[in-house]
């Protein structure tokens, strides 16, 4: 591993998560030497792969972890799901605790930092985010994921575009635009779309990355007021770093 002395034999990496962070690490990890297991929720109908060894599904709650991380042999646990996948990530703290070995969280920053970021409306929840939306404008472009639809179902008297990455497996009211799309977006489509749905205020999660950040670029030059769910605090104790790189060394020091 440039930069560090870790023997690939003596680490075995359990790494959770199909963020695209997580695939960057898990192929940094197989280039060099290092054994490694992606585990994905299985969430996404077609997903995409990281190299090396991959297992989808769940785990069966934190007794489940715990074992797989005893039978598996695994010396390091990193977690690297979404930045909102926060009861997998309590799941992971106190499995690793339980199992004595060593956890980080692998969480790309999010988009507090941004110039524009000061100007959003930033609320705790879904709930919060459509109260607040309400007050902003009546073509709303949600983005905050397919889970969280069903808080917006009272919406059936606006134009409501919606983004999804799955196909939905529930109606939604008459007057909704679904969108099936997967990122990276870029400005000008982004701008092209909004434009065309007259959208005139954005609900996003804080996600962070640039997949998704166009969209807020656009909303920028649009002005189109923008309604952010703050991302969940880590458990207490949970190191969290931004970058493959610092996990890499955190992986050369324990």
């Amino acid at each position: 591993m440039s930069g560090g002395a870790v023997s690939g034999a003596a680490r075995r990496v359990l790494l959770l998560g199909g963020t695209a962070e997580a695939r960057a690490l898990a192929a940094r990890l197989v280039d060099d030497g290092i054994e490694v297991t992606s585990s994905l929720a299985g969430r996404v109908s077609r997903p995409r792969l990281p190299v090396g060894e991959v297992r989808i599904g769940g785990f069966g709650g934190v007794d489940g972890l715990v074992a797989a991380l005893r039978d598996g042999g695994v010396t390091h646990l990193v977690d690297a799901t979404h930045p909102f996948a926060a009861t997998m990530t309590a799941h992971a703290a106190a499995a690793a605790e339980r199992a004595g070995v060593p956890v980080l969280r692998l969480a790309r920053p999010g988009w507090r930092e941004r110039p524009d970021a000061a100007s959003w409306s930033w609320v705790g929840d879904v709930d919060a985010a459509r109260e607040r939306a309400e007050t902003l404008g009546g073509r709303p472009f949600v983005t905050t994921g397919r889970q969280s639809l069903g808080r917006y179902a009272g919406w059936t008297d606006r134009p409501v575009l919606v983004r999804v990455v799955e196909p939905l497996t529930e109606p939604v009211p008459a007057g909704w635009s679904v969108l099936e799309a997967r990122g990276p977006y870029d400005v000008t489509g982004e701008r092209e779309l909004m434009t065309r749905h007259r959208v005139d205020v954005l609900l996003t999660k804080d996600s962070g990355g640039s997949y998704t950040a166009a969209k807020l670029d656009a909303a920028a030059e649009l002005g189109v007021p923008v309604v952010v769910v703050s991302r969940p605090s880590p458990p207490a104790g949970l190191r969290e770093v931004p970058d493959v790189a610092a996990v890499l060394a955190w992986l050369d020091q324990t």
